[in-house]
């Protein structure tokens, strides 16, 4: 049993549904549609379209999340998602792609925004050198740093290009 199919975010958007579409035009779709249909509006708004708005933004902010939504609408209705190529197994061990290891993680930082990952990097050395200047041999000490590694393991990935 398949969870059902979500909406077309493109449409609840106003927006073509094609490879091209960039950051910005996402974000001023958004914003365009939000502004109309807000629930706080005088009139009321729309709530529920509101909601679809969001959720449509959500899915569509990203350049991987675009894709991702444009394979969603070409796979026809009922078929499952497939899994992605590197967990299935086609007769032999499972190999993965060529964009892992130290060099696609290098080309994906290239490509991405790294500025913005080295600043990422430098706010998570800051906070960690702050909590063991201040707490010392504590024992919140180790627990202050994994909570920075863990903001910056799932932050970090917004400033890498997404896989080729």
């Amino acid at each position: 049993m398949s969870p059902p199919r979500e909406a077309d975010p493109f449409t609840a958007l106003a927006l073509p549904a094609q490879p091209g579409l960039g950051d910005d035009d996402v974000r001023a779709a958004w914003r365009r549609v939000a502004a109309a249909t807000h629930p706080d509006r005088a009139d009321g708004g729309d709530p529920a379209r509101f909601a679809a708005a969001a959720a449509a933004y959500t899915a569509l902010r990203t350049r991987s999340g675009r894709s991702e939504a444009l394979a969603d609408l070409a796979r026809p209705a009922g078929r499952p998602h497939p899994a992605p190529r590197r967990w299935r197994r086609a007769g032999g061990p499972a190999r993965l792609p060529a964009h892992t290891g130290p060099a696609g993680l290098l080309a994906r930082v290239r490509r991405g925004r790294p500025l913005l990952l080295a600043l990422r990097l430098a706010v998570a050395a800051a906070v960690s050198a702050t909590a063991i200047a201040v707490a010392g041999r504590a024992p919140a000490t180790p627990s202050l740093i994994a909570g920075v590694l863990t903001w910056l393991i799932l932050t970090a990935h917004h400033d890498l290009a997404p896989p080729s």
